[in-house]
């Protein structure tokens, strides 16, 4: 008998996933770009602010990488799906957290 990974792994990418995926990456971006233009919209804020971005979509997606490839092999969007999740909630965190800054 099959193994239940084997059967996640047979399903046909869905394309809808994906493009889900990618507008959740979206959001948390702007929720990064939100919160440098609320803390003074000075370059350096919008620099450092796409720069964290990028790192923690790097680590992040380092991580659900290896969990894809242990879980799920073969389903990219799934992958891409729980990535934009996942930077989305980040970048919301961002943003609700600039009111902290003095």
């Amino acid at each position: 008998m099959e193994s239940s990974r084997t059967d996640i792994a047979a399903r046909p990418i869905n394309r809808s996933w994906i493009w889900l995926g990618v507008i959740l990456l979206g959001v948390g971006l702007s929720g990064h770009l939100l919160a440098a233009r609320a803390i003074g919209g000075y370059y350096i804020a919008y620099r450092d602010h796409i720069a964290g971005f990028l790192l923690l979509t790097l680590v992040a997606g380092l991580i659900i990488a290896a969990l894809g490839w242990r879980f799920w092999k073969g389903r990219h969007d799934i992958t891409l799906l729980i990535l934009g999740v996942v930077q989305t909630l980040i970048g919301i965190m961002i943003y609700i957290n600039r009111f902290n800054i003095h």
